[in-house]
């Protein structure tokens, strides 16, 4: 498939993701190693560890760098940070980031209580850049607002237990119709392992790529 942003897309583990040049932008860096490129644009989904790491920004933050985050975790980030809320919109340079819903519908942490709740605004993001459009998921179950996203490139969740299994992003991925699927949140040791990106691609109605690790 023909997708060209996928040649500049390198997954640097669980959700954590770099779009190379010639806008870099980071999703959700965490664990980072090596030498990575300063960001022009940080793009953080919610408040979890794992997802919004201060130190793991600042390794790539510049000062011209933005981050666009959820509200509660930009209370934890420093530098040129904005909230951005689901169906929020913002162009930077050449880039567009609309912030869409994330959150869970059968996933608890105990009876009643999500470990994504829908009122917590957590964010997914898509991020539109040369004519291409990259969804990245978040934390989330298979939600009914996903049949309104349009992407070329979906990033989704295949572990379970805090997020969709690889059964639900396959329904997922059926439902956003993407030109490829890309799965995450697996292989970190947070939960997930190969095994959920595999199964998800035996599943998915659309072409699947697994990536490898770049950090």
């Amino acid at each position: 498939m023909d997708v060209e942003l996928l040649n500049r897309l390198r997954w640097l583990g669980h959700d954590s993701f770099l779009l190379e040049g010639p806008v870099t932008i980071y999703i959700d860096p965490w664990n980072l190693s090596g030498d990575l490129p300063q960001a022009d644009i940080v793009l953080v989904s919610h408040e979890h560890g794992d997802h919004c790491s201060p130190q793991d920004v600042a390794k790539v933050q510049g000062p011209d760098t933005v981050v666009l985050a959820s509200q509660n975790a930009a209370l934890q980030l420093k530098g040129a940070v904005r909230v951005v809320r689901p169906g929020d919109e913002v162009t930077i340079g050449e880039v567009t980031v609309r912030a869409v819903p994330a959150y869970n519908v059968d996933k608890f942490r105990a009876p009643g209580r999500p470990f994504h709740p829908k009122e917590a605004l957590h964010n997914g993001y898509v991020v539109e850049v040369a004519g291409e459009r990259l969804y990245f998921a978040g934390d989330t179950d298979h939600i009914p607002e996903m049949a309104e996203i349009q992407c070329d490139v979906a990033l989704l969740p295949v572990s379970g237990t805090y997020v969709m299994t690889a059964e639900e992003a396959a329904e997922a991925a059926a439902a956003i119709g993407p030109q490829v699927a890309v799965p995450m949140h697996y292989g970190a040791g947070v939960v997930g392992t190969k095994t959920d990106a595999e199964r998800f691609r035996e599943l998915c109605p659309v072409e699947v790529r697994i990536l490898e690790t770049a950090c």
